[in-house]
């Protein structure tokens, strides 16, 4: 195991290079979720009909850069996010477990699940600010607009607006429903991810290796989806709205079911589906060759004592 700040480093990397593949698919399910907002059915005009569709409209009126905008400030969101989320997970549960079993080898689920929910909760509110910008920065088309629009240069120039106009508060406009969204993504990610692994391996015989990183992870991915896409589309309009169209999570759950319908709140599923299954499988099978790049660089430079403490 790296130490904790290994993991970190790990984990941040590999979700760098993972969103790199996949953040076409979140400008996409950002402008679904955002699309007929507060409208009834037959008064929303569908601009985007779904991922494909989606894709197709935004390179043919923006380009590339269209389905790219706020890539850096993901960058910077996910070294964040998954720094704390792969670094914090196994010193929490394996702290816990001491602490409750008298063994940090035991597996319990209650505890790989609180762990998971933690590690994504600290993650979440670190990086909210930068969440904010990405989400308005990825809303924004001078073409097909949905939502609120807001114009920002880059990730600085909008910080910048946000923090003038609304100080350090703007700034955390959102982070209860940011932090409900990891939680419920966090706390079934790695544990539906170990919990895979570990029946593949006494059921079907499978090996350490891609192989199995990869049936691990789409299994995670899929549960994953299916738990965090209804806070992720509150989270979503929280982020993008201007003044107080919310007044909060719940105010924002009841105003978008009470006026858009029900199954408002799955607005883009299969876009966030396309997103977090190779999001997911990329992060999660980088993270386990970086931790093993980063544990080779460890036992090479730091001493055991040392190892020990970061």
């Amino acid at each position: 195991m790296s130490t904790t700040t290994g993991a970190f480093v790990a984990g941040g990397i590999a979700a760098c290079g993972a969103v790199t593949v996949t953040h076409s698919f979140e400008t996409v399910k950002i402008r679904l979720q955002l699309q007929g907002e507060l409208q009834s059915k037959s008064e929303a005009v569908k601009k985007y009909r779904g991922v494909f569709h989606g894709i197709k409209v935004i390179l043919q009126n923006e380009g590339p850069r269209g389905l790219f905008r706020g890539l850096g400030t993901a960058y910077v969101y996910q070294m964040i996010l998954n720094g704390c989320r792969l670094g914090f997970y196994e010193p929490l549960r394996s702290g816990l477990t001491s602490a409750i079993f008298g063994n940090s080898q035991i597996q319990s689920l209650g505890v790989n699940v609180f762990s998971g929910a933690a590690s994504g909760v600290l993650g979440a509110a670190a990086g909210s600010p930068f969440f904010l910008v990405k989400t308005r920065l990825q809303s924004y088309s001078p073409f097909l607009p949905v939502g609120t629009q807001h114009h920002y240069r880059n990730a600085v120039d909008g910080l910048r607006q946000i923090y003038r106009g609304e100080g350090v508060k703007g700034l955390y406009r959102g982070v209860g429903a940011a932090m409900v969204r990891t939680g419920f993504g966090s706390s079934v990610q790695l544990p539906t991810y170990f919990f895979a692994k570990r029946r593949l391996i006494r059921h079907l015989g499978m090996e350490e290796g891609p192989a199995l990183h990869l049936a691990s992870s789409t299994a995670s991915g899929f549960v994953v989806c299916c738990f965090m896409h209804p806070p992720d589309t509150i989270m979503s309009r929280l982020y993008n709205q201007t003044g107080n169209l919310y007044n909060g999570i719940f105010d924002c759950l009841y105003k978008t079911i009470s006026t858009e319908g029900p199954l408002a709140i799955y607005k883009g599923f299969f876009a966030h589906l396309a997103r977090i299954l190779p999001h997911t499988i990329l992060t999660l099978t980088l993270a386990e060759q970086t931790n093993k790049l980063i544990r080779k660089v460890e036992e090479r430079l730091l001493s055991d004592s040392l190892r020990a403490k970061v």
